[in-house]
């Protein structure tokens, strides 16, 4: 209940603040945009590369498994066949 009042208080004077205080708040909200554009817009850059990074590298490590480790895989596949087929006629 005492979160609910000061919050209404808080509104009340905000509006009244804004009221009075009207061409200071415009000019606070000209200069404020224009730096929430440019640093967000940095931001969005950074993540957009960043995750373009993460790409890059998840093709190339794709691409090692595929080429290096395949001959291996086969033997292991054929030793399991194996064992299976000694299990089965025990």
């Amino acid at each position: 209940m005492k979160t609910l009042i000061g919050g209404a208080i808080g509104a009340v004077l905000g509006l009244i603040g804004i009221s009075i205080w009207w061409k200071p708040f415009l000019q606070l909200l000209a200069g404020a945009i224009p730096v929430m554009l440019l640093l967000g817009g940095g931001l969005a850059l950074y993540l957009g590369f960043d995750e373009l990074k993460d790409t890059w590298k998840k093709d190339e490590t794709t691409d090692k498994v595929a080429t290096g480790d395949v001959e291996k895989y086969k033997k292991e596949i054929d030793e399991l066949k194996g064992e299976i087929e000694k299990l089965k006629s025990a």
